[in-house]
């Protein structure tokens, strides 16, 4: 893998990591009456609340990771890999991280958006 898509792909995970916490878990552990866990959390963790307080563009961000990241994976999956039995299994385990990276980070920009934008919507 190159080092532009590894650049690439972790960005789209910090990128997504940082929408999970920004709105995810806030609503989960006050949903789950542990207010006073989150206000500790936010207490050691003051950076919380800046997350939060720019989610829009936090948002905006990882979404665009993420689209670079997905192009990125489906160019390289077109591509073969080496004749070298060694190199093709490692050219091969490389793209299974690949896939697993993005899929994670999906999931996680997904459950971020449901609890930033939409669950908002819904509790008013």
């Amino acid at each position: 893998m190159k080092l532009r898509e590894a650049v690439v792909e972790t960005l789209t995970l910090f990128g997504s990591l940082g929408t999970l916490l920004c709105c995810a878990l806030p609503a989960l552990l006050v949903s789950l009456g542990a207010g006073a866990a989150f206000a500790a959390l936010v207490t050691a963790v003051p950076q919380l609340i800046w997350l939060s307080e720019h989610k829009v563009a936090l948002f905006i961000f990882a979404g665009a990771m993420l689209f670079l990241s997905g192009g990125l994976a489906y160019r390289i999956r077109q591509m073969p890999c080496p004749a070298d039995p060694r190199l093709a299994e490692s050219c091969r385990r490389a793209r299974r991280w690949s896939s697993s990276i993005f899929i994670f980070s999906a999931a996680l920009y997904a459950i971020g958006f449901f609890f930033a934008f939409i669950a908002e919507r819904i509790a008013q």
